[in-house]
């Protein structure tokens, strides 16, 4: 008796993943709650458990979008073999005559594809690319055709039918040939990539979003990291970063200007007392926004082992779903990717955002006279349904100020 191993339910609003990596094969022996599979949402990656030991049975293929709910793959009665391997699933009868070898491995398990027969995916990209499969050779299980063999395939030009007599040089000259390569790739969207695309488009429509500046002199935070960096890490066993300083900021400003750390929810605005931080990282798949909780009530050392642990599941591709669910302000960085200036877009349901950006030796006026500085723009959008001008300038002034006195930072004042 076989077991059907089903999407499961990940997270409200989730209705499909990703088969992104089958981590066994079909016809492995697996072990209970061994994992078998990868899944990607539109949130995070996450692994899929065996639900009972024995013989694998693979149904859906990598790069498959499968619904909450969608079958797997089966298991079926196994023995794990006693030398350990994996058990090969059951050969079919060697002949001589290669009548009918594909009929064979079918009715020896019927969850298999016939020779020649592609899988779902591999039937849509020939699909798409107007190839008939029985022209392919499938190098997957009894020949089936997989999703690499579609790939891979190229159709085939049709031979041209004789003329009667060579047809007449064409009058017209033909166009140099473009020099140098001219190849294109196609990739399908992630789940996730998909779900950014249709949230930032949702927050450009349905907010009145709006984008005030300022700039930050860092020479302060800068002098005062030279100055304490070695001692903080060898009392903490982490480094000083920016990030942790600009965290301590906006916690602090929110508290002061609470409409920034709001929402609206329907005809109702959502006030948090408390300040859950979201920063913006850059994965492997995409950008996420893993969530530091309870920032404001953190100390500098403990939001820099925060940030490190988010940053090292994002990179890994291993965070959880309600590690990236909620949030009530967020903080993101294009500086160290070189970015003098932007506009961030808010993080829905959020109603405000803060970029970060490079910092530049630039001249400026300081009592009187011109000196160079270590200066950062720093940039606030917000939803001016919520958000008045008077409040979203006086956070950003406010910001600024904690950065350029660090020490108030730590006196609170």
């Amino acid at each position: 008796m076989s077991l059907e191993i089903k999407v499961p339910t990940v997270g409200e609003s989730i209705t499909e993943v990703t088969l992104s990596q089958w981590l066994k094969q079909d016809g492995d022996y697996v072990e209970m709650d061994e994992n078998i599979a990868e899944l990607e949402s539109d949130k995070a990656t996450f692994e899929l458990p065996a639900e009972k030991a024995g013989i694998l049975r693979i149904i859906a293929q990598e790069g498959d979008t499968l619904e909450i709910g969608a079958v797997v793959c089966t298991i079926e009665e196994g023995q794990a073999p006693a030398g350990g391997s994996a058990p090969a699933a059951a050969p079919a009868a060697e002949a001589s005559s290669t009548a009918a070898p594909a009929a064979a491995a079918k009715d020896e398990d019927p969850d298999s594809y016939a020779a020649g027969t592609a899988s779902p995916a591999a039937a849509k990209i020939l699909r798409e690319k107007g190839i008939d499969p029985s022209t392919i050779k499938g190098t997957g299980k009894d020949g089936r055709i997989t999703k690499e063999d579609a790939d891979k395939a190229q159709p085939v030009a049709k031979a041209a039918a004789p003329a009667a007599k060579p047809a007449a040089p064409a009058a017209t000259t033909t166009a140099a040939p473009v020099a140098g390569s001219r190849n294109e790739r196609r990739e399908k969207l992630s789940s996730l990539r998909k779900t950014i695309a249709k949230r930032l488009v949702a927050v450009k429509n349905e907010t009145a979003m709006l984008t005030t500046f300022n700039e930050v002199n860092m020479q302060p935070i800068m002098d005062l990291r030279a100055k304490y960096k070695d001692t903080f890490k060898e009392k903490f066993g982490i480094g000083l970063g920016f990030m942790s300083f600009f965290t301590k900021a906006v916690t602090t400003a929110l508290a002061e200007w609470p409409a920034v750390n709001a929402r609206i929810e329907e005809n109702e605005i959502v006030y948090s007392d408390f300040a859950d931080i979201s920063i913006a990282v850059s994965a492997p798949k995409g950008l996420v926004v893993p969530i530091i909780r309870n920032a404001d009530a953190m100390s500098l050392e403990q939001i820099e082992k925060a940030i490190a642990t988010l940053a090292g599941k994002a990179r890994d591709n291993k965070l959880t779903i309600d590690e990236m669910t909620g949030g009530t302000f967020t903080i993101t960085n294009g500086g160290v990717f070189g970015s003098m200036m932007s506009t961030p877009i808010i993080n829905a349901p959020q109603s405000a955002i803060l970029g970060m950006h490079n910092i530049i030796q630039r001249p400026i006026a300081e009592n009187g006279q011109v000196v160079i500085r270590p200066m950062m723009y720093i940039a606030l959008s917000y939803d001016h349904r919520i958000i008045d001008g008077r409040e979203s300038v006086s956070f950003l002034v406010r910001v600024k100020q904690l950065l350029e006195d660090p020490a108030r930072l730590l006196l609170g004042v």
